[in-house]
């Protein structure tokens, strides 16, 4: 335990801040809220245009602030996040999605896009067995030719 100007007793977290932030790199706060592994990945996804703040264009370095909403996209998920808090360091994951709330419309859409993938069967089209060595040499041959 840790004590804190006052005499009242805070646990010793790295992740617990006494300082309240205003705004904060838009990059920083994906990477804390752990939206991306690493805060290069962020600034990859941010660079690569598949992140948004408040309906416009975003770059890393861009503040964001408490109240803004986030559009971003992970792979086939698309999440449309609204702020709740901000924080420069990286914590636990109970912690980090307390930063942020996910609309219910985006919800919505990702269990209906998980579930049009679940009743496609899609990357489920296997061969029933693998190609004998016959098999394996037409379609060497097939690949060739084209």
């Amino acid at each position: 335990m840790h004590r804190v100007g006052n005499d009242s007793i805070m646990p010793l977290m790295k992740h617990v801040t006494t300082e309240e932030l205003i705004e904060i790199r838009a990059d920083v706060w994906l990477w804390a809220a752990r939206m991306y592994k690493t805060r290069s990945l962020a600034k990859q996804a941010i660079d690569g245009g598949k992140v948004d703040v408040n309906g416009g264009g975003c770059k890393a370095a861009k503040a964001v602030r408490v109240g803004d909403r986030i559009r971003l996209t992970r792979g086939e998920e698309r999440l449309d996040l609204e702020i709740l808090a901000l924080s420069k360091q990286r914590g636990p994951a109970g912690i980090a999605q307390t930063l942020y709330r996910e609309t219910e419309a985006s919800q919505l859409a990702r269990e209906e896009a998980r579930e049009q993938r679940r009743l496609s069967g899609a990357g489920l089209n296997h061969p029933p067995k693998r190609p004998n060595k016959q098999e394996r040499r037409e379609l060497r041959r097939l690949k060739d030719s084209s």
